[in-house]
């Protein structure tokens, strides 16, 4: 695990139909990540937020800002691990990973992906019921869409990618993401196989022949008694235990090189807990443990 984190925030809830979801790096700051960072032994850096231009939530014609502010940081998670850390990328809404994923494409051309999220993220702009763009981050960076407006070159394999908690996806978005040969654990897989099991697989997957691992983390793929600070909640989602171990599996593995957390909206939150675990998951992913001998 490389020794210097890098937080970097993106304040983007364009992407998105409700509202808050840009308070989400300034919660998870609140709540202590730097200070508990350092209290891990790392060497903790604060990156500041990416610029986001002030939009009418209204306006359906974002694209060119977005474009600047997923350009922005794109350039500065090449520029962390160019300098040999680990670029750590608070939301924002999920939409947000257009812009990560191409920065760390820029480095790691070939790269695996886990994105755990209650939501595959795999329409496109012909299958989209909403139109809302965090529902087609994954597609777009894996060549199965494109969004009016939005240039960039991101190109992921599909076959080094998995979602896993998956547990709301529209027709033809299923349709698409069969198609894709990306790897999918839904909720029924992890209540069949256990969350252990379902980890181990999909490591191996988005380790083999690959140079490095982006995680992707939407915390409504937990459940929303766990975590009730989210834009798009939806019941039956992985438990504080389940996330957590998912975590721990993920920090021992030595590919890991950037890292995502996304969707939580501080307006929505219940006395702070949904940063409180974000927090926590952030540290288990980074090598916290409850003992170690």
């Amino acid at each position: 695990m490389k020794k210097t984190v890098d937080i970097i925030g993106v304040p983007v809830d364009f992407g998105a139909n409700k509202r808050g979801v840009d308070m989400g790096p300034a919660a998870i700051r609140y709540t202590g990540l730097y200070h508990d960072l350092i209290d891990l032994g790392f060497d903790c850096r604060d990156r500041g937020n990416i610029l986001v231009p002030i939009i009418p939530h209204h306006s359906l014609n974002f694209s060119q800002e977005l474009n600047q502010t997923y350009q922005d940081l794109a350039d500065m998670v090449y520029r962390s691990l160019a300098d040999q850390s680990l670029p750590l990328i608070l939301g924002g809404d999920h939409s947000i990973a257009i812009g990560s994923l191409t920065g760390v494409q820029k480095m790691v051309s070939n790269l695996g992906v886990i994105w755990l999220d209650a939501h595959s993220d795999f329409n496109n702009q012909n299958t989209s019921i909403t139109g809302n763009l965090h529902g087609m981050p994954l597609a777009i960076c894996s060549g199965f869409g494109t969004y009016q407006g939005l240039d960039f070159k991101c190109c992921l394999q599909p076959k080094n990618v998995v979602i896993i908690a998956l547990r709301s996806v529209d027709k033809a978005e299923a349709e698409l993401l069969k198609q894709s040969g990306v790897t999918v654990f839904t909720m029924e897989d992890i209540d069949f196989l256990g969350m252990r099991e379902v980890m181990k697989r999909s490591l191996e997957i988005v380790s083999s022949h690959t140079e490095g691992i982006h995680l992707s983390f939407d915390l409504d793929a937990l459940d929303p008694s766990e975590a009730p600070g989210v834009g798009t909640p939806v019941k039956g989602g992985l438990t504080y235990r389940e996330a957590h171990l998912a975590a721990e599996m993920i920090a021992s593995c030595s590919k890991l090189c950037s890292i995502e957390f996304v969707e939580l909206n501080p307006i929505l939150d219940i006395q702070n807990k949904t940063s409180e675990l974000a927090v926590s998951l952030i540290c288990s992913v980074l090598g916290k443990r409850i003992f170690k001998n």
